[in-house]
């Protein structure tokens, strides 16, 4: 039921709120640059790449892979953390 006028601002509502969680982000490709841009710590010894939010990650890998180096050697752009 309803009229046009009903039908038309609930379209419009629905369009909006869609327009407002796809410009938030999101997941799905279209957030993807958004969630790859921030790979900021890179293990001096072996190149690899960890998201900035990941600084227990890359103290795993500078233990495991490289029992001699310490992490601030493999990492010295997070030292400061």
């Amino acid at each position: 039921g309803g009229g046009n006028a009903q039908k038309t601002a609930m379209s419009r509502a629905k369009n909006m709120a869609k327009a407002k969680a796809e410009a938030a982000g999101g997941g799905g490709s279209k957030g993807m640059k958004d969630r790859a841009a921030a790979m900021d710590l890179k293990c001096t010894v072996c190149m690899q790449c960890f998201p900035n939010t990941q600084v227990k990650a890359a103290q795993a890998h500078a233990e495991s892979k490289h029992p001699k180096s310490d992490f601030n050697t493999c990492f010295p752009m997070a030292a400061g953390s």
